[in-house]
């Protein structure tokens, strides 16, 4: 396999499914067979998951709630979303642990760093929930922060789109994906991967990003395999 150790960073939308909110049983169950599929072959898998399908801090900020409160419900939406996969790879067979970065410790661990790496080296998949625990940071943030703390060789943002594209491809039919595009070459074309902090930090620490279409089954392991798929973002 080609990486050791992955950082999959899910939207909280791609959790809804065909739905209009909420979590789709179904999607997570889905999402939840993929990664074991990558995990059984003997890959350490870290995981980040957004809040969007249940609480967006941003658009409540826009309805005039405090966004530092708004921030801390999306946190809260996060470790929702994350006791879903928790409970869909269990019942999968597959060891788990939860760690936020505000305690809750009566469903989760605290985040520590060291504590998490010896999970991975345990072989358990460790889901990140409550993003950084700070409001005005995104949960792309969350994901490139921790996967250079527990140095993961990759970081995977799951979408719904087959990779990065000259303009949005469900706006723009015509739009172009690139296969493989450099960190500079995405700053200078405006192009929208991650928040520009989460995108700064994989830069710095030269951790490449992929995105691709983790909604279609099979996509993840073609990943792990080395296949070209997606789009890498590299230095």
């Amino acid at each position: 396999m080609k990486y050791k150790r992955i950082l999959l960073k899910l939207s909280g939308e791609s959790l809804m499914g065909d739905k209009q909110y909420g979590i789709d049983s179904d999607r997570v169950l889905q999402y939840a067979r993929d990664i074991k599929a990558v995990f059984d072959k003997g890959i350490e898998i870290a995981i980040v998951i957004g809040g969007g399908n249940i609480f967006r801090g941003l658009s409540a900020e826009k309805s005039g709630m405090d966004r530092v409160q708004a921030d801390y419900m999306g946190m809260l939406a996060t470790v929702i979303n994350s006791m879903a996969l928790q409970d869909a790879l269990e019942k999968l067979s597959v060891k788990t642990r939860l760690m936020t970065a505000i305690k809750m410790e009566q469903i989760c661990e605290p985040f520590i760093r060291r504590r998490a790496v010896r999970h991975l080296e345990k072989r358990r998949i460790v889901i990140f929930g409550a993003g950084t625990g700070n409001p005005y940071f995104t949960t792309d943030t969350c994901a490139s922060l921790r996967a250079i703390e527990v140095q993961a060789d990759v970081v995977l943002k799951g979408t719904r789109v087959d990779g990065i594209y000259t303009a949005d491809p469900e706006k723009f039919p015509e739009a172009v994906k690139y296969d493989e595009i450099t960190f500079q070459e995405v700053y200078d074309r405006g192009l929208n991967v991650m928040d520009m902090t989460a995108f700064t930090l994989c830069q710095e620490n030269k951790l490449p990003i992929i995105v691709f279409d983790m909604n279609k089954p099979g996509n993840f392991m073609r990943i792990a395999n080395g296949d070209t798929i997606g789009t890498l973002v590299r230095g």
